[in-house]
């Protein structure tokens, strides 16, 4: 069975919400735009970035806080036949049987319209049914990174007055409104994914007329990565982060590899000769040992970015600047 046959449902972390929910959505933005949808105000993305980067800046966690995550759905080229809107409502609602979620989805069509699909931008929070606002029970000292300090020197400067960038919210008055529930769990696990992936897939198939065109999800022999847990206080977490790192950027390589034309095959051939082989061949001569593996991993990423690379220049060699067929 060739590619086309198989569903194709890719998840991202969303890092500016209202940027990303601006771009799927806006008419000037995109060239094949056929239909925009939402379960929300605009406002209510101001809201969730907002308690989002509070909530992220109080943990003290190194990186970039998550706003949000996006799935990108292919579809089946005929669907594009459809009622534009009644077809991405379809789509989203499926989504929302499950998920009691915010979410906004945009039908797009790629610039040479080669790729019909769907971006479906959703949050990782129900909204609470009622308001949720703390009071401070004394005065409370918040720095220019908006971190709560215990006292009220360390938010001044030497001439003891409140530094630009700092606040106090004094006894009785609210210092913190959520209006959002607590992240679901469920949204980070690969459990998430492989399960909307059928889902959608389910979805598709239930409207699609040619049964040529009807999918499945590829499960075994997958070309994809797993990426491993990493418990609480594991000493070997840095080791385990890395290595994930790794891990996702073959997975990141191996949609791009897919979206750009190659099929499952030949991304599973090229898993096999730079990961699976090799690390068969390093357990025989020298046991486990994660460096090697991290080796190993390293020069197929390498490797699979270029296999991509290629495939783009193959596919727009015989186009003019514009990107039309020459």
């Amino acid at each position: 069975m060739n590619r086309r046959n198989h569903s194709f449902v890719m998840e991202s972390k969303l890092h500016d919400v209202k940027g990303r929910v601006d771009y799927i959505s806006s008419p000037k933005r995109q060239e094949n735009l056929y239909a925009v949808f939402s379960n929300v105000e605009d406002s209510y993305w101001d809201l969730l970035a907002e308690q989002n980067q509070r909530d992220f800046a109080k943990s003290g966690t190194d990186g970039t806080c998550i706003e949000a995550r996006e799935l990108i759905i292919m579809l089946p080229p005929s669907l594009i036949g459809y009622d534009h809107e009644l077809l991405l409502k379809y789509m989203t609602s499926v989504f929302l049987e499950k998920y009691d979620v915010g979410c906004c989805a945009a039908l797009h069509h790629n610039k040479s319209k080669t790729n019909l699909h769907i971006h479906l931008i959703f949050s990782e929070r129900e909204i609470r049914q009622e308001v949720e606002q703390k009071i401070a029970s004394r005065n409370m000292f918040y720095n220019e990174s908006g971190k709560h300090v215990r006292t009220k020197k360390e938010i001044l400067d030497e001439d003891g007055n409140l530094r630009s960038g700092c606040k106090i919210i004094k006894k009785g008055e609210v210092y913190e409104t959520n209006f959002f529930q607590p992240k679901k769990e469920e949204f980070k696990s690969h459990a998430f994914l492989e399960n909307i992936k059928q889902v959608m897939t389910d979805a598709i198939n239930e409207i699609v007329k040619d049964e040529n065109e009807k999918l499945q999800v590829f499960q075994k022999g997958s070309p994809y990565l797993a990426t491993k847990k990493i418990g609480k206080n594991n000493p070997k977490e840095a080791e385990i982060r890395a290595d994930n790192y790794l891990r996702q950027e073959w997975n990141r390589n191996v949609d791009r590899a897919l979206l750009t034309g190659a099929s499952e095959v030949e991304v599973m051939m090229a898993k096999q000769s730079q990961i699976d082989e090799p690390v068969a061949e390093s357990l025989r001569q020298h046991g486990q040992d994660p460096k090697l593996f991290t080796g190993i991993l390293q020069k197929a990423v390498g490797y699979l970015r270029g296999f991509v690379e290629f495939l783009r220049e193959m596919k727009y060699c015989d186009r003019d600047p514009e990107g039309n067929p020459l």
